[in-house]
């Protein structure tokens, strides 16, 4: 199959095109690079420096390619940020979605697989989080994802247009080609990495009396594989799916605690943590259910465990310490 990523430059992207060219597909990448690197870009695929939110080079790119699918993981993503400058946020993940699908239907491509966020759900107080569960996001990055996901429902009465969308909490780990870089780091493995290499002086983890078994916060984490799987999986069936959102988890959460230990012990440093207060807006838990996926797309993680996922992001960081140059 033809087919076009967006975001191929970014973190779960590059394994989404590693995945699609592993199994034959022809791979075009669109990035404006402005968050991705070039060098994380698949060797094999046909790469495209553009923006969502160029409209005429969009439709451009789609009448030169004649692609048959879309997977459409480019976005602004950062939920701090998004507050701040929501008008970024409905531009790019809103505007700039119109923009691709209106580039799309112009160009006869009616499969596209959508990289959403379980932050469209906002801070539920049941666990775990199922498909059915409320969204009420509580912050821009969410309520743009959300939005977008609605919009696609329309397009697919109006226009036929099939789609699937993924929720998911937090991705990690690494295959040994592509793992996580980003110029500045607000993720908690990655950041705990730079502590065990001398970077940062220590890790700080917010809030130590949560009703959690150690008092930190729990959090859903899935392997960036496991998550690239499901969105090819999805490409596979599109025409046929019942179903047309999925939640992505292991089903267990994990303490921040947890997390510093598998760290540690994986590195071999035992490095500085330090404990502050708790930070406004975290909730205590955050657990996604996968059952229809599992169920759907006969989805299985091969990444369950903490230790093999963090395994994997250090064996990635040590052969790329600079992480990705451009």
């Amino acid at each position: 199959m033809k087919v076009l990523v967006t975001g191929g430059a970014s973190y779960i992207g590059s394994v989404v095109t590693e995945i699609l060219v592993g199994l034959g597909h022809e791979v075009d990448v669109m990035d404006n690079l402005k968050t991705g690197f070039r060098d994380a870009v698949e060797p094999s695929a046909h790469f495209h420096r553009l923006d969502l939110l160029d409209g005429e080079g969009l439709m451009k790119l789609f009448a030169s390619r004649k692609f048959e699918a879309v997977l459409h993981l480019a976005a602004e993503a950062s939920v701090e940020h998004s507050i701040s400058d929501p008008g970024l946020y409905f531009r790019a993940n809103v505007i700039g979605g119109i923009h691709l699908l209106d580039a799309m239907i112009a160009h006869d491509v009616k499969r596209i697989v959508f990289s959403s966020t379980a932050s469209v759900f906002g801070q539920p107080k049941e666990m775990p989080i199922t498909e059915e569960t409320p969204k009420i996001p509580v912050n821009t990055y969410g309520e743009s994802k959300l939005q977008f996901e609605k919009i696609m429902s329309w397009y697919r009465i109006a226009y036929d247009l099939r789609y699937v969308s993924f929720r998911y909490f937090n991705a990690c780990g690494a295959t040994k080609a592509h793992g996580e870089h980003r110029r500045r780091e607000t993720h908690i493995i990655p950041i705990l990495f730079e502590v065990a290499r001398g970077i940062r002086p220590k890790f700080t983890i917010f809030g130590t009396d949560y009703p959690t078994p150690d008092g930190s916060c729990v959090r859903d984490y899935i392997h960036v594989y496991d998550i690239a799987m499901a969105h090819v999986q999805a490409l596979e069936r599109i025409d046929d799916l019942k179903e047309r959102d999925f939640n992505l988890g292991n089903g267990e959460g994990l303490t921040n605690l947890q997390v510093v230990q598998a760290v540690k012990e994986v590195t071999g440093v035992d490095f500085e943590v330090a404990f502050g207060e708790r930070r406004a807006g975290d909730p205590a838990t955050l657990i996604a259910g996968s059952e229809r996926a599992r169920k759907e797309l006969n989805w299985e993680p091969r990444y369950p465990d903490l230790m093999s996922m963090v395994q994997t992001a250090w064996d990635w960081r040590k052969a790329h310490p600079d992480g990705y140059l451009q």
